[in-house]
């Protein structure tokens, strides 16, 4: 059917160049993992760091922080920052990537993160501790495809709510890019990638040139670079089941049996080049020799839809970014960094399937075969006599009619091509005051995101209906239109019986889609922060106090046919809207105990902000917690936070946008005349099932069933913010007293995550259960059911399931994250290891106030189990690093199976164990050369087949790798 709408941090150390006691410095593991990194715009000597804003030599993170060095990032051999974030498991499956979002309508090929599978929306994504304009219209997600991966110096990912400190979305926690500061230099690298399978090709090429100047008061540094993502089919690819280049379903849909839920069995689209024709009680279709056939009794043949699809969107990147300060005196320093970036993006997918109802609309498909002109009736002279003489008159108007289907190949694949353009410019002041004991910063903020894309493949259903409408004219001798105003405006009769016959009218009928759509935001705002006094002889109180404006505006604009659901395609409605919010925010760290007995250190903290909104008024969120060193070599940290996040801007203002989801299954399958329950009653109320029961014995439904289910989702003006409150706590163990484990760091926290009011779209398969299982009637308002069998759709299956955002029952996860890194020197070389472990304990959703909960921890995509290993060796000249990155057994959805995860075996997938490589050679004069490989031992995804893989897919792409063995090659050079 048309497209559906679609809607992490491990860390390997910088070598070493010594094994001496490890300081608190950027370059220091021990103070990356106890949150001791600065983010590049503080005043020499001090530390800001992420979660905090509070500068100060000794800043330590409360909640959990994990940081993803430069060393990481190049020794992964990434394109993309998304494919590093994406092996540490505090990262749920993202919500759009390059292989999950070949069948979007929008958005394709972007790149989204998303923590604690609580949503990227909740996720909130930095640039150097600020805010960065959203790359997906309507909402708070940023694309990652603009960060100039090579200008990073690294990632911190802090878990837990941080909404005190940045504001809305950081519910579940914050990912911070850290631009490079004071590089000085110039630096080029060049990489070139490919499958085993021979496709795929990845490359890029990039430029870093930095300069100190005025003394080392000053430092601007410049990027360039160019990458590209190639195609990869679906054809071309395997799942664990075998090859995926013929479509499949699960043989357990067909048998009924839970045990072959996994097993595929050949399902091919009736929607064929040659079509079907409903005539009475007849069907026809023209086979592969072009020949018109009746297949009332027999099958009407099958097209394989995954010959044609991408599994991989091939995306090109152009990123540019620049950063400079000029320090001009102790109390003023000069701050500037931009970016920009064109993407583009394609993607292609199988012909239309065309079905005579997506023509003429408000007949239900009903196109009559018979004409009236000058009151005389008249014959399509394009219909074959054996179609004609079948069909009846099934609406009383006195002209015989059909209903038909067909693949629409005569206008060749369904296509779009996306090319956004990013622009961000961020400045500001900042510098000391009063003796050093101050610190102040000014800072301005404007983004925006403009995409404009188009496709093809599509049709204008008004003129196709006109088009339809044919007589041979007895003057003439010609086909022509019977509308003497259509054919004014240029129609050209339509052929629809035969492969390939519509396509001389195609310049009538076909209709490109657009979509121009613009994001902006602008912040400003400004903070001090400084030393105050002391207590009991510990370091000084620190405090921030600031405030900040923002304008977020998003507009989304498709073409009027696409708008209105008049070319096939979804219908999508413009969306536009924006807001603004004004906030006021306090932080405090207040050392208590220093250098004692039992207390190296303790110290409490809080902090609190107020915001309002031009749209859900004023909301409120804080944060208070402490940290205790009863030695140096130990540190327990606890931190409660209140945080909110605001409705955005889909969720507000969006009118009802078409879907066709997949993997939906109709609860009254396989229900009888005789079947008893709840259920049964429920689904025999509806007179389309009981007819269909009465024609087959059973409630059956078909291909077309299954794939002709729509849904319409909007936004809700009524929304109010949602409340997160999470509880961390946890201890971080440096020993460095002991000589052989100094340069190890262990840290251990525990996760509560609870969110009151969620901003929930309450999921379809709940909808279906909830009305049929529970007679909740206000869910089976929500559900549309055919009457009668409709051309290729039964009597009774489900025409349309609706859903909207509410503000629902809540969320909940909660688990242990371990994460160690040590370092050591070892037989000449430098041993690096880190590990990072996650376990959830729970988690699920509650779609709304007092309903059953949805459980989402041990699913696919989630876990309970998932951890990552990075080890890298480095002697002389030559580096190795291994990665290892293991998703633990999983359960399908228990709202389609109806069990909780990890409760049947017979619903759950095998764990996955993943292999990356890096093979490094440098030489003296900064010159490298690297070789490596992703997913080495060339796992292949299991089969999922209609439940719960990603759309036109065969298993779930955002959590599997689907691409198999892949290799690469690069060079790098510094100056």
């Amino acid at each position: 059917m048309p497209a559906a709408a679609q809607q992490a941090a491990q860390t390997t150390p910088t070598t070493p160049t010594d094994t001496t006691a490890p300081v608190a410095s950027t370059t220091d593991p021990a103070a990356q993992a106890t949150g001791q990194a600065g983010q590049g715009d503080e005043p020499a000597g001090d530390i800001v760091i992420t979660g905090s804003r509070i500068v100060s030599p000794s800043a330590t993170a409360a909640s959990p922080l994990q940081s993803i060095g430069a060393a990481q990032i190049q020794q992964s051999g990434a394109v993309n920052v998304q494919d590093v974030l994406l092996q540490n498991p505090t990262f749920g499956e993202p919500g759009i990537s390059r292989t999950n979002s070949s069948f979007a309508t929008q958005s394709a090929g972007v790149a989204t993160v998303n923590l604690r599978n609580l949503g990227e929306d909740r996720t909130l994504v930095l640039v150097n501790g600020r805010r960065f304009v959203s790359g997906v219209p309507g909402s708070s997600a940023v694309d990652l495809n603009v960060i100039p991966t090579q200008f990073l110096d690294r990632v911190d990912v802090l878990t837990g709510g941080a909404s005190a400190v940045y504001g809305s979305d950081a519910v579940a926690g914050v990912v911070n890019f850290v631009y490079k500061t004071k590089f000085n230099g110039l630096q080029v690298d060049a990489q070139e990638g490919i499958s085993q399978y021979g496709d795929g090709n990845d490359r890029q090429v990039n430029v870093l040139a930095g300069k100190n100047f005025a003394g080392g008061r000053g430092n601007i540094m410049l990027f360039g670079g160019y990458s590209k993502q190639g195609t990869v089919l679906k054809r071309d690819r395997f799942t664990e089941a075998g090859s995926t280049a013929v479509d499949q379903t699960n043989l357990g849909l067909i048998t009924g049996r839970d045990e072959d839920l996994f097993t595929p069995t050949t399902l091919l689209s009736g929607f064929t080049p040659g079509g079907r024709f409903y005539a009475g009680n007849s069907v026809f279709t023209y086979g592969s020799d072009n020949v018109l056939t009746d297949c009332t009794t027999t099958s009407c043949g099958g097209y394989n839809r995954s010959d044609a699809r991408y599994l991989a969107v091939p995306v090109e990147r152009f990123v540019f970014a620049g950063r400079g300060n000029y320090q001009a005196s102790d109390a003023l320093n000069f701050f500037v960094e931009a970016n920009y970036a064109k993407t583009r993006a394609n993607t292609v997918i199988e012909p239309f399937p065309l079905s005579s109802d997506l023509v003429d609309i408000p007949t239900g498909g009903q196109i009559p075969i018979e004409t009236v002109v000058g009151g005389v009736t008249y014959r399509n002279p394009f219909v074959p006599d054996a179609i004609y003489n079948a069909a009846t008159d099934t609406n009383g108007d006195g002209l015989r009619d059909i209903f038909f289907d067909r693949r629409l190949a005569d206008f060749g694949p369904r296509t779009s091509r996306a090319s956004r353009d990013l622009f961000r410019i961020a400045g500001g002041v900042n510098g000391r005051f009063l003796n050093d004991k101050f610190n102040y910063e000014l800072y301005g903020i404007y983004g925006q995101t403009i995409e404009n894309q188009t496709g093809s493949g599509q049709f204008n259903s008004l003129n196709f209906t006109q088009a339809l409408n044919a007589y041979r004219d007895p003057a003439t001798g010609q086909i022509v239109c019977a509308d003497p105003a259509a054919r004014a405006a240029g129609c050209i009769p339509a052929n629809i019986y035969g492969i390939g016959s519509l396509a001389s009218a195609a310049s009538y009928i076909e209709a490109p889609t657009t979509l121009r759509s613009k994001i902006t935001q602008t912040v400003a705002g400004g903070n001090v922060s400084g030393k105050l006094f002391s207590i009991f002889g510990a370091d000084p109180v620190g405090f921030s106090i600031g405030a900040e404006y923002r304008r977020e505006t998003s507009s989304n604009v498709f073409d009027l046919l696409t708008q209105q659901g008049l070319n096939g395609n979804n219908a999508l409605p413009s969306t536009s809207g924006h807001f603004d919010v004004y906030e006021g925010f306090a932080e405090t760290i207040v050392p208590l105990l220093q250098d004692r007995p039992f207390f190296h250190s303790l110290s409490i903290r809080g902090a609190v902000r107020v915001s309002h909104y031009s749209t859900v008024g004023t909301t409120f969120s804080y944060n208070y917690g402490g940290e205790w060193s009863p030695i140096q070599d130990i540190r327990f940290r606890v931190m409660n936070a209140r945080s909110v996040r605001a409705p955005n801007i889909n969720e507000l203002f969006q009118p009802p946008q078409q879907d066709f989801p997949t993997g939906l299954s109709d609860p009254c399958a396989g229900i009888t005349a005789t079947t008893t329950g709840t259920l049964a009653t429920n689904c025999r109320a509806a007179p389309g099932v009981s007819a269909n029961i009465a024609a087959n014995g059973a409630f059956t439904v078909n291909q077309a069933d299954l794939q002709g289910i729509t849904s319409f989702g909007g936004g809700n003006p009524n929304l109010q913010e949602e409340k997160g409150n999470s509880f961390t706590a946890g201890v971080v163990i440096n020993p460095r007293s002991i000589h052989a484990l100094r340069n190890l760091v262990l840290t251990v926290d525990y996760f509560n995550i609870r969110i009151k009011d969620a901003i929930v779209t309450t999921p379809l398969q709940f909808i279906l259960n909830q009305c049929y299982n529970q007679s909740v009637q206000s869910f089976c308002n929500l559900i549309v059911r055919r009457p009668a069998a409709i051309g290729a759709n039964s009597a009774g299956s489900l025409d349309e399931v609706n859903t909207s955002p509410t503000n629902s029952g809540g969320a909940k996860t909660s688990g242990i994250d371990v994460a160690i890194d040590w370092r050591q020197r070892l037989l000449g070389g430098d041993l690096t290891l880190h590990g990072a472990y996650t376990h959830l304990l729970t988690g699920y959703s509650i779609p709304l106030p007092g309903s059953p909960r949805d459980y989402f921890a041990g699913e696919i995509g989630a876990p309970k189990d998932k951890f990552s290993i990075t080890t890298g060796y480095d002697m002389g000249g030559i580096g190795l690093t291994l990665t290892g990155t293991y998703i633990g057994r999983s359960s399908l959805d228990d709202q389609i199976t109806g069990a909780r995860p990890g409760t049947n075996p017979l619903y759950e997938v095998s764990p996955e164990f993943y292999l990356d490589g890096q093979i490094r050679f440098r030489t003296r004069n900064g010159f490298e050369f690297y070789v490596g490989g992703d997913n080495l031992l060339n796992n292949q995804p299991p089969f999922l087949g209609d439940l719960g893989s990603t759309a036109g897919q065969a298993t779930d792409t955002s959590t599997y790798d689907p691409l198999g063995r892949r290799y690469y090659a690069g060079v790098r050079i510094k100056f």
